[in-house]
């Protein structure tokens, strides 16, 4: 039976309109009209009060470590995967990437299957896969495991090409393989992503042209912007159409920086992640990432170094931290963690946006922008208490 959504502000495309009304029916976003002329299409749809609170479109997260108690490398299963997304699911995320940090093939290979079976079990909110690693610059390894890096073969771009359902996600070092491999990447089907990089300005702006398409954790574990030397950051920031992800935590990146890029490039090609790691929607203030006990504190994941690993922020806190640390308005900060992402991955003909024929991927949102309710696919879930 369709549902009916009434009463609540809607957030089509970048503003919230009042006296507008919403059909899912199956999966999809069915139509969406005034009220009155909906009920009159719709007579047998079951009316769902929003009692006033706004209705955003779903959160997607294209990089998730983990979360509810459970890292993705410690156990690259479905039933990981599902405990991660039902942790993040309760704070707006609709969609996710599994993220998998730097790690053997054989690893990787089964982090595929999972991702795979997930998918075809229909757990809720997978849209692929996030392989963040191993073929990075030992320079530029923040909390990633230097012993696991190895150089981009063809065995590899096999591997990492082989899933054909959902979305394949890689962070590379450019200046660590060639653009022929790269391009082997994208051909294969594969989101290509520079990251945990030293590259100079020039390599990366033929890693541009040969397909990478993003930027993970924008000025983390990059080489940064000089005045004689642009490197990744520069090279980030001179690009109109390229993504950026950011990490909108306080602690990964100075909210002052991040107010400046917004300043140089498209809003539409930032995008909110979360870098998140066990620790969100769990209890303890620590949890291990290879063999390394990493502390949460104040909101940070930190090894016994210092060194940051992930974080501890999930997407509703990173939409508030977005519109109250960068200055933005809520539907720019909802559309960095919605259209922007969904665009990045190439579903934004599908997801992140609420307009008929939109898969109905939905987040209900309080005067204090928790999520208090949420659909997947048309499948809603209230997340009181």
């Amino acid at each position: 039976m369709p549902s009916l959504l009434h009463n609540g502000r809607i957030l089509v495309d970048d503003a919230f309109q009042e006296g507008l009304a919403l059909v899912v029916e199956g999966d999809r976003i069915a139509a969406v009209g005034p009220e009155a002329a909906l009920r009159a299409v719709f007579p047998e749809a079951q009316a769902h009060d929003l009692n006033g609170d706004r209705l955003v479109p779903g959160y997607i997260d294209t990089q998730v470590n983990g979360g509810g108690g459970v890292l993705f490398n410690d156990a690259p299963t479905v039933e990981t995967i599902a405990r991660i997304g039902a942790a993040h699911r309760r704070f707006g995320t609709t969609g996710f990437l599994p993220t998998l940090i730097s790690d053997d093939l054989s690893v990787i290979d089964r982090a595929i299957d999972a991702v795979e079976q997930a998918m075809a079990e229909g757990v809720p909110g997978v849209l692929g896969i996030h392989i963040e690693g191993p073929f990075l610059n030992v320079a530029r390894k923040g909390i990633h495991d230097p012993t696991k890096f190895r150089t981009l073969d063809l065995e590899a771009v096999r591997l990492l090409t082989r899933m054909k359902t959902g979305r394949t996600l890689i962070t590379l070092a450019p200046e660590m393989t060639t653009p022929g491999m790269i391009a082997a990447l994208v051909e294969g089907g594969a989101v290509v992503a520079a990251g945990h990089s030293d590259a100079d300005y020039p390599t990366m702006r033929s890693a541009l042209a040969a397909g990478v398409t993003g930027f993970t954790h924008l000025f983390n574990a990059m080489s940064p912007l000089k005045s004689r030397a642009p490197g990744v950051v520069g090279a980030a920031l001179e690009s109109a159409t390229a993504w950026c992800g950011i990490i909108v935590d306080g602690h990964h990146v100075d909210p002052v920086v991040l107010k400046l890029a917004l300043r140089c490039r498209p809003a539409d090609r930032f995008m909110l992640v979360t870098d998140a790691m066990p620790s969100v929607n769990a209890e303890g203030d620590h949890f291990y990432l290879q063999g390394r006990r990493i502390s949460v504190r104040d909101g940070a994941c930190m090894d016994e170094r210092g060194v940051l690993a992930g974080s501890d922020l999930d997407m509703a806190a990173a939409v508030r931290n977005a519109r109250d640390m960068l200055d933005l308005d809520l539907p720019q900060a909802v559309m960095m963690a919605s259209s922007a992402p969904a665009a990045f991955l190439g579903l934004d003909s599908e997801r992140g946006r609420i307009a008929p024929g939109y898969a109905a991927d939905l987040v209900r949102l309080d005067h204090d922008l928790n999520a208090v309710e949420t659909w997947i696919d048309g499948r809603p879930l209230s997340h009181a208490g």
